[in-house]
């Protein structure tokens, strides 16, 4: 029947009932520190003082080292990743309190089951696990052993995993089940049985089985192998949604990989349940697979309650809980299209992490089990190790559908790849991601830049920005997410905003302009007027150099014709209105210079530094060119792009001469 949440009184009982130093116990060994209160090591963060007390006649724990503490549930809560109905009820079959549930009254997030009905279910499936695991090594299951023995997994293997084997009759477990007092509906309800016209019958038949578990160990499903040519079925067949086991929100490998996951910040997920068994026993313990469906949004959640990875607002990476920036989620699939399939749908769950996201694929389409056959474990291993951020594996398989070789191929690539480095929600990797597909694609960074920008813009405009302004949405240039407004309603950008105070070249561009504002009489007329077009790598401050060029009086200023007030009324008279405010930033920005002098060596630095980093950037861009080239296919591209490396070294080194 349909339940809501547990009563209050039966939430007290269970506190009052549960002994806490039993429950710490099973956790952490504890010894006396004084009247009424024990201590030990902290079983939430490394220590090598006891640290952590608990006082049982309170019920109440604390560790003085992280700050952790509450009562008996939240200890459970925290050391089990449960939820609190979880927690509650797994105290509540510990020490024999009998729960009740108010009516639900459809806030509660859906229909739960009563504690008992839950608990014959099961109780059903630990009967049934035990059953299959006996008739692994019966004579008849002679075909499951081999099966296991071919993938390099011994009896050991099995046990660990639980691993075991449906005979091919139609009642076999049915007839069990019955001899140990459980009723048809409550099989029909546990979903280890089917309902046909002729009554019920056993749903695996013939078949290796895998117990489901959920997070503390109780098993409430099934994975079932196909082995026989008579059996017509599916591969993989496995429980149907029950009371207990929804696919959408079990992971299966969970319950032994957790305290790893836990403490190492990191999961693998793969695809199968021999894959998740090949990593456990090569030692990559932190492996999980989804059953029978993808990795989808509760997966995610259960995942980052594990991992300790919080607060992922609206896609963004803001944590002052540094956990969630150290931790990994890892997506193995196998190299064919449908691996790069499902690994580019795992791009779209990435916003649900603060953790870091990451795709290993074995190049010669392999998964864990085969690698591990033909390798060994230190071969799944290094699969794991070789990951490759899934950003990067999802802008290069977009490239992958084109002949980046041509002009038409590479103009193709921007626009296919372009929208999936928009689609990045980690603000501070973005203009990253776009620098580097400027790389592979062999085309200009400033083109590249802005086109992530447009894709982002119109990303915007098509979102819920739109429905609720009609104007075009004003989004960051350096990172697409849609800028702050001030009390007019105008969108503006500011500088930190755009540039991050780690960033050493943006805030060299940053107080590049700024001098250049400010004092551009302090500025070398020839150095000036030798910068390029597009001398600047964060957009948003190009767009105010843009400005700058535009006004077209910069070198006037430079060599005194031209005052430097007169020279901003000019820069600002031009500027939009997304762009003007930070050209006033920029004008009122504090330079790290004490007086004339410093003020001079700073302006004569900052435009070297970045003349340089200006050079760099093209040269970069024309070595990636030219190592894409073919010199016996195109030899006369080859030797124009020969000849411009050349011509940029040489004023290069000219401009270095002026400089000395």
């Amino acid at each position: 029947m349909a339940q809501g949440l547990i009563r209050r009184e039966d939430v007290e009982l269970v506190r009052e009932r549960s002994r806490l130093d039993e429950v710490v116990g099973d956790h952490v060994t504890l010894r006396t520190a004084g009247i009424g209160s024990m201590k030990g090591l902290c079983p939430f963060h490394d220590e090598k003082t006891p640290s952590f007390h608990i006082r049982p006649q309170l019920g109440q724990w604390h560790c003085f080292g992280c700050g952790e503490g509450g009562d008996v549930i939240s200890f459970v809560q925290k050391i089990d990743h449960l939820t609190f109905v979880e927690a509650v009820e797994m105290l509540a079959g510990r020490y024999g309190v009998q729960l009740h549930y108010e009516e639900s009254t459809g806030r509660g997030g859906g229909e739960r089951t009563d504690f008992g009905t839950r608990q014959r279910l099961l109780d059903a499936h630990a009967v049934a696990e035990q059953f299959y695991r006996e008739q692994l090594a019966a004579p008849a299951s002679e075909v499951g052993r081999r099966f296991l023995r071919e993938r390099g997994f011994d009896r050991e293997a099995a046990e660990r995993f639980g691993v075991g084997f449906a005979p091919e009759g139609w009642d076999s477990l049915l007839s069990h089940l019955r001899s140990r007092g459980f009723t048809e509906p409550e099989l029909v309800a546990s979903g280890l049985v089917s309902q046909g016209q002729r009554g019920v019958y056993d749903r695996f038949r013939g078949r290796l089985v895998w117990p489901i578990r959920d997070i503390t160990g109780k098993t409430i499903g099934f994975g079932a192998r196909r082995l026989l040519e008579s059996d017509q079925g599916p591969k993989y067949l496995n429980t149907p949604e029950t009371a207990i086991y929804k696919k959408s929100q079990v992971l299966y490998g969970l319950d032994l990989a957790r305290k790893d996951i836990a403490t190492q910040h990191q999961v693998v997920v793969m695809e199968g349940y021999t894959d998740v068994m090949a990593a456990h026993l090569a030692g990559v313990t932190t492996a999980v697979a989804s059953c029978g469906t993808a990795f989808g949004t509760e997966h995610a959640k259960i995942v980052r309650r594990v991992m300790g990875d919080t607060n992922p607002t609206a896609g963004l990476r803001l944590n002052s809980d540094t956990r969630g920036l150290r931790s990994e989620v890892v997506f193995t699939f196998d190299g064919d299209a449908a691996g790069q399939k499902a690994a580019l749908k795992a791009f779209d769950e990435d916003q649900r992490f603060v953790a870091q996201t990451f795709v290993a694929v074995e190049p010669n389409g392999m998964d864990p089990c085969e690698l591990r056959i033909a390798r060994g474990d230190e071969a799944v291993r290094e699969l794991v190790a070789g990951r490759r951020p899934l950003f990067e594996f999802a802008i290069l398989s977009a490239l992958e559908q084109v002949d980046l070789d041509t002009v038409e191929g590479q103009v193709t690539g921007l626009r296919l790849a372009a929208p999936v480095v928009a689609g990045i929600r980690d603000r501070a990797m973005r203009p990253e991601y776009a620098r580097r597909l400027a790389g592979w694609l062999g085309m200009d960074e400033r083109t590249v830049l802005r086109a992530v920008h447009d894709a982002a813009r119109s990303e915007a405009r098509t979102g819920r920005h739109a429905a609720s302004d009609p104007r075009p949405a004003d989004v960051d240039p350096r990172t697409g997410e849609i800028a702050g407004a001030d009390d007019a309603g105008l969108p503006v950008a500011r500088l930190s905003d755009v540039v991050s105070p780690r960033d050493p070249v943006g805030q060299v561009e940053t107080q590049s302009l700024a001098v250049m504002l400010q004092y551009p009489d302090k500025l070398d007329a020839e150095r000036v007027g030798a910068l390029p077009d597009d001398s600047f790598h964060v957009p948003a401050l190009q767009s105010v150099w843009d400005v700058m060029l535009a006004a077209g009086t910069l070198l006037d200023a430079v060599d005194g014709t031209l005052s430097p007030a007169r020279y901003l009324d000019q820069v600002l008279e031009i500027a939009g209105e997304t762009v003007r405010p930070l050209v006033v930033e920029l004008a009122t920005y504090q330079l790290p210079a004490r007086d004339e002098a410093g003020l001079g060596r700073l302006a004569t630095s900052l435009l070297e530094r970045l003349t340089e980093l200006s050079f760099t950037r093209e040269y970069s861009v024309l070595k990636q060119r030219l190592q894409r080239a073919d010199p016996a296919r195109d030899p006369e591209a080859y030797q124009r792009l020969m000849s411009e490396l050349s011509a940029l070294q040489e004023k290069r080194r000219a401009l270095r001469a002026l400089a000395d």
